[in-house]
């Protein structure tokens, strides 16, 4: 019985973040600036514009090396968000897959501030 709390909690503050992370995400969408996909990420990392980049968790390792590369080289922080590519693209407010998200102005949002620049 004690296990079952135990995950239920985990799950919760998990989904806290989770939720957290999703109204931050939206609020960039609607007042900054930022680009959806891989090419342009890459295209903002190596411009110096991209503050922060989003991966989903399920993007493919060789793509998740190379951005982070890049970010290494821009001094750019890198959040792995715990959603799959889907439920990325459902945070942006998109009806499609979004593998690498770049954050070039955040708006109202203080997404840059309160995300971990390396969150493993």
């Amino acid at each position: 019985m004690t296990k079952t709390t135990k995950q239920q909690t985990v799950g919760k503050s998990s989904k806290k973040a989770m939720e957290s992370i999703n109204t931050r995400l939206q609020l960039v969408i609607k007042s900054g600036k930022y680009t959806l996909g891989y090419k342009t990420t890459l295209k903002s990392l190596r411009q110096g514009k991209a503050k922060l980049v989003i991966l989903a968790n399920n993007s493919p390792p060789l793509t998740k090396s190379e951005i982070e590369y890049y970010a290494m080289l821009a001094k750019t922080g890198v959040h792995y968000y715990s959603g799959d590519n889907v439920s990325l693209g459902t945070a942006c407010g998109k009806y499609f897959r979004v593998g690498a998200l770049a954050i070039i102005d955040p708006g109202d949002s203080d997404i840059i501030r309160s995300v971990p620049k390396e969150d493993k």
